[in-house]
């Protein structure tokens, strides 16, 4: 900086020629480490102020930004708080604080001169452990593999373990599957993976947190389900009809008769199409009176009953 004045060049002639010219000495932005905050702790509701220096000629211009990208919540002289992702100054005041500030901060120099400088700082925000559950009461059938999720805010980082509601702790192994998935520098959901479950294993279950400050438990009770059993009817015929030339009776409404062409004789039998490849028996070649049946759809378990209804000396036949 000493260099920096007025310099003048002077031609001796007659008459004598001078001219003179500024030098201006610029210096880049340098980060005074030793003014300037380090990583710094604070309590859920307390105040934090981080400071930031730096030299160079012209006087650097400091700003601050979070390394996220999100928004700082700054006090502002007496307009009180506001948000904004650049705050201008060497102090940046943060009151009432919350977990959402936790993280780190840029302080930013510049001056023109190339480069810039920057300093990281690291605010870490205290509170005790809080737990939140989504579902309290988790149903799931015998034999099967159930999940049960604690959702946890802790910081510093907490101790997080299961518990039966009888205190027994739940060690990992291969029936019990723990995981903890982070979701940001606080927050954690912890998943118990229950596999081929017992009816030993109905009850409570709670999902613990530990850290420095405090403590916090949630319960979640996991009860059994029974399966859904599939039923469905028996028979489903559509028509029997008397070949001998009596009136064919239905045993179920709304039947499609009008489609006498789609009819063949296979075997002495005369069928009719329902479907590609499926038919309906409607008469033999025998000289007994025989019955159409169809179509019939047959399920295990259930059993039901068929009525005919024919002229007297006729034997009825039901294929299938």
């Amino acid at each position: 900086m000493e260099d920096r004045g007025v310099y003048m060049c002077q031609v001796n002639t007659d008459p004598m020629k001078m001219q003179t010219a500024f030098l201006e000495v610029v210096i880049p932005p340098d980060i005074i480490y030793e003014e300037t905050s380090g990583d710094m702790m604070v309590p859920e509701g307390g105040s934090a102020k981080l400071i930031c220096k730096a030299r160079g000629y012209p006087k650097p211009k400091i700003v601050w930004r979070r390394e996220d990208g999100r928004e700082i919540i700054a006090r502002n002289g007496t307009h009180g708080k506001m948000k904004a992702t650049i705050v201008e100054g060497e102090m940046l005041s943060l009151t009432k604080v919350t977990r959402s500030e936790m993280g780190a901060y840029m302080c930013i120099a510049s001056n023109g001169v190339p480069p810039s400088v920057s300093k990281r700082l690291k605010l870490q925000v205290h509170f005790h452990p809080l737990i939140q559950v989504p579902n309290q009461l988790v149903g799931a059938p015998l034999g099967t593999d159930v999940t049960l999720i604690c959702n946890v805010e802790a910081s510093p980082k907490a101790i997080n373990y299961w518990q039966r509601e009888n205190g027994e702790m739940i060690i990992s192994n291969e029936r019990y599957l723990m995981n903890e998935n982070e979701s940001s520098m606080y927050a954690v959901q912890m998943t118990l993976v229950i596999r081929k479950l017992h009816k030993s294993d109905m009850g409570g279950y709670k999902c613990i947190s530990k850290n420095s400050i405090g403590d916090a438990e949630g319960t979640i009770r996991l009860y059994e389900m029974e399966l859904q059993k599939k039923t469905k009817s028996a028979h489903r015929v559509n028509s029997v009809e008397d070949t001998s030339g009596n009136d064919e009776i239905n045993s179920t409404p709304n039947i499609d008769q009008s489609d006498e062409s789609n009819k063949i004789h296979k075997n002495g039998r005369l069928y009719k199409g329902l479907q590609a490849g499926e038919h309906d028996l409607i008469s033999s070649s025998t000289s007994d009176a025989s019955v159409r049946v169809g179509p019939v759809t047959l399920w295990p378990l259930v059993v039901g009953a068929l009525a005919l209804a024919l002229t007297h000396g006729n034997t009825p036949r039901v294929r299938c």
